[in-house]
């Protein structure tokens, strides 16, 4: 039997290292870690990953729950799936694994309380949006004003045949910011 640990966080800023110590410390030979992909998404590539290397007699060991599953129903249906192939599931922060009744049993309910804490979250983000938008404020990234004093030098420098990335040096802007003044795609 081998623990293997699996780890996310959500934004390239973010790092796992908290996870990973965490998970090195259960016991974790391997860990998989997605970098910068939402729990909401459903294709998460080092979670695929990872569920193609286990075998019968793992044990997938995670951080907290809401690093595993995108919602209440997906974390159920994997942590089943691991138990229909003979994978076992262990949550550290939560105390949770799936070796015993009681622990199924408490993983239902924690998942439940995670899925309403993730939805609670997102339903005060909604109404701080709507509260700033009923204040006349727009919500998201400042809009580029043709007026902005680096729209203007971008334009300049690249009429005067500067390569983007240069541009982008020397306004103090990234090239996605620069291909955004010029108006090109940045695709």
């Amino acid at each position: 039997m081998a623990s293997i640990g699996y780890a996310r966080v959500s934004t390239v800023d973010q790092n796992a290292d908290l996870q990973h110590t965490a998970l090195k410390a259960a016991g974790c030979k391997r860990i998989f870690t997605d970098h910068g992909v939402s729990g909401t998404r459903a294709s998460r590539p080092e979670l695929d990953k990872m569920l193609e290397h286990l075998r019968e007699g793992d044990e997938v060991v995670v951080w907290k729950l809401d690093r595993l599953g995108r919602n209440t129903r997906n974390l159920l249906e994997l942590i089943d799936d691991l138990e229909g192939r003979g994978v076992h599931f262990r949550s550290l922060t939560e105390g949770i694994t799936t070796t015993g009744a009681m622990g199924k049993a408490m993983l239902t309910v924690m998942s439940a309380f995670a899925q309403l804490e993730r939805d609670q979250l997102v339903e005060r983000t909604r109404a701080g949006m709507a509260a700033a938008a009923a204040n006349g404020r727009k919500a998201g990234r400042r809009e580029v004003t043709a007026g902005d004093w680096k729209v203007k030098r971008a334009r300049e420098l690249k009429a005067q045949g500067l390569k983007l990335a240069d541009i982008g040096r020397i306004i103090g802007a990234s090239r996605a910011t620069v291909y955004r003044y010029l108006g090109l795609d940045s695709d």
